[in-house]
């Protein structure tokens, strides 16, 4: 079996950034050089996925267009004889089948709506799911960690994890282990616990790999924090029925749904490329934090 498919939840709306994404989409907002979204299609290409969908809101057109051919841009670049440029251009099409669906305002909001809206895409196979807002910088592609898991051990999900500090679990959902397997199997998921009720440190990232009886689950449409409908709800749900893998990805997560973090990621990526790594390091050597 192959898991081929994916679907990229890009139907926020960026509130936090505002007024930046009054026209923009949020995930096309740069990191350097490429927008958020294409480091996610990038990672699931470079997992073998073929198919991907595009789950967007009304307005934010412009994230599937990225991905589309521009004639106008091809031809200039053409004749201003930027061989390199028009090359990277043209390969953003042929990345992967590209198919954009819209999530309609009759739908609940939440982070498990978009698999609502692309569950006709599905169909009856497992599939990979990734919230527009998480990076992952790691030498073996984030989702293809999990595809990995999923094929060896065919549960029901496999759902990504990283430990953090235990100021910042408030912000995830956060894992309760069963004792004694191997691989670990989730007991528990609870979003968004105060620290001091968080069952561990193991947060919960935007990748997963899921079965399509988690669609099923999301179409019972039980809401829950601030009357969202929420994935983790959903798996929550699935664990206590079937085998959900906690698998702890190696690699550095960041999150990019709030400017301060969104600048972070923007430092770490710089950092890890050798034509900006050195000159950016120099100057972050000069500045004077001792007023900050």
């Amino acid at each position: 079996m192959k898991i081929k498919k994916a679907v990229i939840a890009v139907a926020g709306y960026g509130t936090r950034f505002l007024p930046a994404v009054k026209v923009v989409p949020k995930e096309l907002l740069p990191i350097l050089d490429k927008p958020i979204v294409q480091y996610l299609v990038e990672e699931a290409v470079d997992a073998g996925i073929e198919d991907i969908v595009l789950v967007t809101r009304s307005g934010t057109g412009l994230i599937a267009d990225h991905f589309d051919s521009s004639r106008a841009l091809e031809v200039h670049l053409a004749e201003q004889n930027k061989p390199d440029y028009l090359a990277m251009i043209q390969a953003l099409p042929k990345m992967a089948n590209f198919c954009q669906i819209r999530q309609g305002r009759h739908l609940p909001y939440g982070n498990g709506t978009p698999l609502l809206a692309a569950k006709d895409f599905l169909g009856d196979e497992p599939f990979a799911y990734m919230f527009g807002d998480d990076v992952v910088f790691s030498e073996t592609p984030c989702i293809k960690q999990l595809i990995d898991v999923y094929l060896k051990h065919q549960p029901a999900a496999v759902v990504a994890f990283q430990e953090v500090p235990p100021a910042e679990i408030s912000r995830y959902g956060s894992a309760l282990l069963k004792p004694g397997t191997e691989p670990k199997e989730l007991e528990h998921i609870i979003e968004k616990a105060p620290h001091d009720k968080a069952p561990s440190l193991l947060a919960q990232l935007g990748r997963f790999v899921l079965s399509p009886r988690i669609i099923e689950i999301l179409e019972r449409r039980e809401l829950g924090l601030g009357n969202e409908l929420y994935l983790t709800d959903a798996i929550d749900k699935l664990c206590r029925e079937a085998c959900v893998i906690a698998h702890p990805i190696e690699g550095e997560w960041h999150t990019t749904g709030d400017p301060l973090r969104f600048l972070i990621t923007n430092i770490e990526c710089a950092l890890r490329r050798p034509d900006m790594a050195k000159p950016l390091a120099a100057y972050l050597r000069k500045l004077d934090l001792s007023k900050h």
